[in-house]
Order: structure tokens, then C-alpha cells, then sequence
């Protein structure tokens, strides 16, 4: 078994018209073991920029502090938050600066940028970016991600559609995973609001 499927994980980001939406499966496991089922994965680093790590849960949570420390000292100097391009680059940069002792996770990263543009993107552990305009996965239950992704997707969804699509498309995806599970946490993010969700697995 990999590294990065030690804890297992599923994430997925979707973009719609002005608004994004990131979700993660609750599910934190030691191989086949369940240790928790109320795990999060996605993380805040201002109003309308999110992170979602997947991999080892330890580095993710070590990588996570380190971002929010980088993104202060960022925010002081400059007095204004940092765009979602500017935080993919610093990620990237901090993932490549460890490549010979890597952090083992893979980031999707999900915001609004100028005018309200959505961006997402999504990296290896060594920092290679791979952007996208539609929708990114990673984690354990990739591979079913694309195909549920794929089927669902359609551009320019309001807000609302945007979670039932992403929703169905994790809960449909980790029902094929092991690894993975235990409902999900969404994230909509609007210009305006961000709405935020638990969803319900089957098995709880």
C-alpha cells in the first residue's frame, strides 16, 4: 500500500458561474481500520480560498500550518489577501523546496479571484501544478472521482445545483472506495456567502 493511501481520502473541487465548490469524504483510517469519522480535510485560508489536502494526515495538518504562518506573513506585509493564483505558486513552491523528503499529500486548491473568476488546481507532492477549468480530484478515490465528475459536470452552475452536482458526485464515488467514506464536508463559495454542508454516507 502507498503512503498516500495510508489514511485514505477523496477530494474533489468543482467550478460554476462565480462560485466554486470543494468537497471531502469524513473518513480518517489507519489502512482498512476507521479511526475517525468526522475528519476534516478541507481547509480555510481566508473568505474565498480553500485548501483540501489529501494524503497522510500528518503532513497535511504539519503543510496546513505552515501555509496559514506564510499567508499572515503575506497579509502583513501587503495588507490584502492573497489571490488564489499568487497562494497555488507558494504551495507549489513550499511542496518542491521538501522534494527530497517530500510532505505526502495532494492539495486541491479552490478560490475567487479577480472579478470573481473561480480557480482551481490541484498538485502532486512535488509541486507540479495541473490547472483546470471544470473540476480537480485527488485522494484515494480519484479514479471514481473523474468518471462521476465526468458524467455530471456541466458548465455555469449556480450555486445551489453546483452542491447537489458535487455531492452526488463524492457520495457516488466513495461508495466505491474502501479507503474512503463516512458522508463528506462541502463547501460552496459564492462572492457573496459561503455555504457550508455535512452530507450523510450511507453507512452512517
Amino acid at each position: 500500500m502507498s503512503i498516500f493511501e495510508y489514511n485514505g481520502s477523496a477530494l474533489v473541487a468543482m467550478v460554476g458561474k462565480n462560485c466554486f465548490a470543494i468537497a471531502s469524504d469524513r473518513r480518517l483510517g489507519v489502512q482498512l481500520q476507521t479511526i475517525a469519522t468526522d475528519f476534516p480535510r478541507i481547509y480555510k485560508i481566508h473568505e474565498k480560498l480553500y485548501i483540501g489536502l489529501a494524503g497522510l494526515a500528518t503532513d497535511a495538518q504539519t503543510l496546513y500550518q505552515r501555509l496559514v504562518f506564510r499567508h499572515k506573513l503575506y497579509h502583513l506585509r501587503e495588507e490584502r489577501d492573497m489571490k488564489p493564483e499568487t497562494f497555488s505558486s507558494l504551495v507549489s513552491a513550499i511542496l518542491y523546496e521538501k522534494r527530497f523528503g517530500p510532505y505526502f499529500v495532494q492539495p486541491v486548491i479552490a478560490g475567487l479571484g479577480d472579478d470573481d473568476k473561480p480557480f482551481i488546481c490541484t498538485m502532486d507532492s512535488l509541486g507540479a501544478k495541473e490547472l483546470a477549468k471544470d473540476f480537480v480530484v485527488a485522494g484515494t478515490a480519484s479514479e471514481s472521482l473523474y468518471g462521476a465528475c465526468e458524467s455530471m459536470y456541466k458548465p455555469d452552475m449556480e450555486a445551489e445545483e453546483l452542491f447537489e452536482t458535487i455531492s452526488q458526485a463524492l457520495l457516488a464515488s466513495v461508495d466505491r472506495d474502501c479507503l474512503s467514506g463516512w458522508g463528506g464536508h462541502v463547501f460552496v463559495v459564492t462572492p457573496t456567502e459561503v455555504i457550508e454542508r455535512t452530507l450523510k454516507g450511507r453507512m452512517d
